[in-house]
């Protein structure tokens, strides 16, 4: 498989940087999450002058085959339904994306049939196939489906790169994706299954004591391999993948990446299994309320910028976390120095 050149960001710069935070007009600390933000993004475009350029969000959209096991209350063709009102600019993501300056951009990974002729300007089209396999039965993806959707994900992160963007995040919508991204975490964190299982899109306790049945049973099928791209192949849907491709691009390129929910956290623990340096470059934008997205935070000791109760995807966690970074660039680069303002410091 394709390896990227990742660096973890150098410490050369970091006492310059900690010095500029601690000299602003306020008590040590005191913009707390803010603080680490600052530090953070500063260590990643190593400089103690950090922009935020071009940002954007991007929402990789996929069938999935397990679909057809009734493990989402949703019939399957809300996947294809959802993107046209992506297109539409009609969902969550869109409004939140437009409040706050993120341009989005909308990719069929392998949905389901064909988008209208007036809304495919709209859609990239990088369609692997109409959906993955039944991984219940046999795997998602083949070992080439899965290696080209790693490699379409980097092309679209750094066509994104090439436009002078360097603050990333991604957003997912796929209906049964939480099927394939329990599976995930399951096998590369070693959390039990009944623990990364949840509700999803609002299945009730039948329906989630069913979706846990049918995932034991695809788990205890595999006689693969544990690692990140023999796990990824196996269950995940097309839209992990180039996530993955994505996570791993992104930080090659030293972009800042916003890493949303419980589905694109799903696949970050793949690229970091396979890449972990690609940590570094990442901010966690919010704590899903999807049973099991804690689990996956405390275990890659990741801290989330907010926590609303929000499991809706799409990215709009990344969307809604975005002005907490704009805020610490800002504080970073604009607030006065106590010797700037003569004010005097704490002894």
């Amino acid at each position: 498989m394709l390896k990227y050149n990742i660096e973890n960001p150098s410490k050369t710069i970091e006492n310059k940087i900690i010095k500029k935070i601690n000299q602003k007009t306020k008590p040590p600390g005191s913009l707390g999450k803010l603080e680490e933000i600052a530090h953070q993004v500063s260590l990643i475009q190593q400089t103690t002058e950090p922009t935020i350029n071009n940002p954007a969000i991007l929402v990789f959209s996929s069938d999935h085959g397990i679909a057809k096991e009734g493990v989402s209350p949703f019939p399957q063709e809300v996947t294809k339904q959802m993107v046209l009102n992506f297109a539409g600019e009609g969902a969550a993501i869109n409004v939140f994306a437009k409040q706050h300056g993120l341009a989005v951009s909308i990719i069929d990974a392998g949905v389901i049939g064909e988008f209208p002729e007036e809304y495919k300007s709209k859609i990239l089209n990088y369609k692997m196939a109409e959906g993955t396999q039944n991984f219940l039965e046999e795997p998602a993806m083949t070992k080439i489906q899965c290696e080209e959707a790693i490699k379409k994900g980097a092309e679209i992160t750094h066509q994104c790169y090439e436009k002078g963007c360097n603050l990333i995040g991604f957003g997912e919508m796929g209906i049964a994706n939480t099927s394939s991204s329990a599976l995930l975490m399951h096998f590369l964190t070693g959390e039990p299954l009944d623990i990364c299982v949840g509700k999803g899109t609002g299945l009730d306790d039948k329906g989630v004591l069913k979706k846990k049945q049918i995932l034991a049973k695809a788990a205890a099928n595999y006689t693969g391999k544990d690692d990140g791209f023999s796990v990824l192949q196996q269950f995940g849907g097309f839209e992990h993948a180039m996530m993955v491709g994505g996570f791993l691009k992104a930080a090659e390129n030293k972009m800042t990446v916003m890493v949303d929910g419980f589905n694109v956290t799903a696949a970050f623990l793949t690229a970091y299994q396979i890449q972990p340096e690609i940590k570094d470059y990442c901010l966690f934008a919010h704590m899903s309320d999807e049973k099991g997205h804690r689990k996956m935070l405390e275990y890659l000791k990741a801290k989330p910028l907010l926590q609303l109760g929000m499991r809706l995807g799409e990215g709009t966690g990344a969307a809604v976390a975005f002005p907490l970074v704009q805020s610490a660039v800002n504080f970073l680069n604009q607030m006065t120095s106590f010797e700037d303002a003569g004010v005097s410091k704490s002894d």
